[in-house]
């Protein structure tokens, strides 16, 4: 049995138009004994966004004024917003309050911008795993989903372990960092991006053909960041249908053409993303990475868990 805990909702990114989907995902968690702080923002809308700037902002930035911090701060939804907010979040006073502490800060999609320009500017690790509305409050929630999250909120360290495609073979230590591909792109040449020498970047996306993927990942070599990296890993890339103009242009290319070009390894098919099923990924924190024909293991550590 699950530990109560206190969960705080933000909103920094769309307005939630599942609102069925949110409210179910309420009504699970608090009859799992959990308390829910700031459900305002659920319902809150301006335009496309959930709520003006100024009450996005003023979700994330009020993580620093809390008298008493929540175990859990959760995104109710990803979509657009968050990069709108990025010149205007108070990260030393963000850093002062949530370095070090027992508080997980947890999202994705659009998130992942917050996500890496506090990792950029506060070293703050943060998790890259499911929201509100998408996945507490899928129709068939992922017990996969549940349990990776609490398996990585809890634990010191954590070990996953999936079959790959990839025909790579070895053995990588080193920062685990990334999140939604198109997310970490529009950070390139700002603050906001982390420099990470000898990471391990985790990549997924949705929407995004392969060629639109390639396309981005060319870019991150461009701008040396595939150089400073020791590994890739790939999550899913899902809602993307192929052509017969494609013609056999798949993902399966795409990371081949990394490993041809770049000469790096590409571990591909965990487990990570817009999928139902998804594990839950600290942003910065010590990982180890293996594969052996196909037998694919991460492990990572140094991550805040709750008490």
């Amino acid at each position: 049995m699950l530990a109560p805990r206190s969960i705080r909702l933000i909103a920094p990114s769309g307005y939630c138009h599942n609102q069925d989907a949110a409210r179910r995902a309420v009504e699970r968690l608090q009859a799992e004994g959990h308390q829910l702080q700031n459900p305002d923002a659920i319902t809150r809308r301006w335009q496309r966004f959930a709520g003006d700037d100024a009450q996005r902002l003023q979700d994330v930035n009020a993580l620093a004024s809390l008298a008493s911090l929540p175990d859990i701060v959760l995104a109710v939804r990803g979509g657009y917003g968050a990069s709108r907010l990025l010149d205007h979040l108070d990260y030393v006073a963000l850093q002062r309050r949530l370095l070090n502490q027992p508080v997980a800060l947890c999202g994705h999609s659009d998130f992942t911008a917050i996500q890496l320009a506090l990792l950029a500017q506060t070293g703050l690790i943060t998790f890259s795993g499911p929201m509100l509305a998408g996945n507490f409050g899928a129709e068939a929630l992922s017990e996969f989903t549940v349990s990776h999250f609490w398996q990585a909120l809890t634990s010191p360290t954590v070990n996953l372990a999936w079959h790959s495609a990839s025909p790579d073979r070895g053995r990588w230590q080193g920062t685990l960092w990334g999140g939604n591909l198109a997310m970490i792109c529009s950070l390139i040449g700002t603050p906001w991006l982390p420099k990470i020498e000898d990471g391990i970047l985790v990549i997924e996306d949705v929407n995004e053909h392969p060629f639109r993927i390639e396309r981005m990942l060319i870019q991150l070599q461009q701008s040396g960041i595939l150089a400073r990296q020791r590994a890739i890993v790939t999550g899913s890339f899902t809602s993307t249908a192929l052509s017969d103009y494609d013609n056999g242009f798949d993902f399966a290319t795409v990371w081949q053409r990394l490993r041809d070009e770049y000469q790096i390894a590409v571990i591909s098919d965990l487990p990570f993303g817009h999928d139902a099923d998804t594990v839950t990924l600290p942003l910065g924190a010590s990982a180890t990475l293996e594969i052996d024909q196909g037998a694919a293991r991460l492990a990572f550590t140094g991550h805040p868990t709750l008490r």
